[in-house]
């Protein structure tokens, strides 16, 4: 079994006792780099194998709220350059995943850029990324569309040598769809073109993501995996919008649970999204058995 971290947004802002809004974690690249640094060392010493690069919203859609659009390159390179710090400084095998995010506010399919908009933003950010990171994980895909614009970004810009994990984030209905109520086939159907390493859901409820595993299980041999979140997210929420997020009942012992199940569904990878911090990881990580 292999280890995500967890939340890095909601742990920032959970350290520093602030609330959601703006640049969001981007901010704290360029006021906290330390704390960023320290997030990714907390999961680290929780037993996480693979860290995620601070780039969920170093992305235009964000940057522009505070006019920091100018910053995106800068930004995106000093988040990985902390990313790959923390996982060079640590003896134990650290990999570092390169965040590619939607482009616009997560779950929304109906926001998702055409291509033509879309491929320019994701090439900047693999680019930035590749002296980085061993891997590029695509995170919280809501649509076919929004899968294919991503990899093929990568095809065009990614080196040869890095993973690529696809994630995608379903609907809480537990039918085994994506965002847009397109179907897990379909959507696998589209990616393996692209022949990407790994499959995942993530930011989901726990138990849609063990029907998506059931599903993905009997799709591929590669391997599977998912990181679930704590709240239950509305479709007309946005990050600055006043839409409240209720957590989801999701305790440390039923997230080891949970994991658990999912190892003995096929999943090979786990870790947490939104709202899930080291604790959750280091639980997990205790619990990682033997077979694995």
């Amino acid at each position: 079994m292999i280890i995500l971290d967890g939340s890095m947004g909601n742990e920032l802002l959970k350290r520093t006792n602030k609330t959601s809004s703006g640049l969001w974690s981007a901010q704290f690249l360029i006021d906290s780099p330390k704390l960023v640094k320290e997030v990714h060392q907390a999961y680290v010493d929780s037993g996480a194998q693979v860290i995620t690069t601070n780039t969920y919203s170093t992305i235009p859609s964000y940057l522009k709220k505070e006019n920091k659009t100018h910053l995106m390159n800068e930004l995106i390179k000093k988040a990985g350059i902390i990313a790959r710090e923390v996982a060079e400084e640590n003896d134990q095998k650290i990999l570092v995943a390169g965040s590619l995010p939607p482009l616009d506010e997560s779950y929304r399919p109906d926001l998702v850029p055409n291509e033509t908009e879309a491929l320019p933003i994701y090439e900047e950010l693999i680019e930035a990324l590749n002296p980085f990171v061993d891997i590029f994980l695509c995170e919280t895909v809501s649509s076919i569309a929004e899968t294919s614009n991503i990899l093929k970004a990568l095809k065009n810009k990614a080196d040869d040598d890095k993973e690529i994990w696809v994630s995608w984030t379903l609907l809480e209905d537990k039918n085994g769809r994506l965002r847009s109520k397109e179907t897990i086939e379909k959507a696998f159907q589209l990616a393996e073109t692209f022949s990407p390493n790994a499959y995942l859901f993530n930011c989901t409820d726990p138990m849609a993501i063990t029907e998506g595993i059931k599903k993905l299980s009997k799709l591929t041999h590669k391997p599977i995996g998912c990181y679930p979140n704590i709240f239950g997210v509305p479709f007309d929420w946005t990050l600055d919008n006043n839409v409240e997020l209720s957590p989801r009942n999701l305790s440390i012992k039923q997230f080891v649970e949970y994991k658990n199940l999912w190892e003995d569904l096929g999943a090979s990878i786990v870790g947490g999204c939104c709202g899930l911090g080291p604790d959750y990881i280091d639980a997990i990580s205790k619990e990682n058995s033997p077979k694995s």
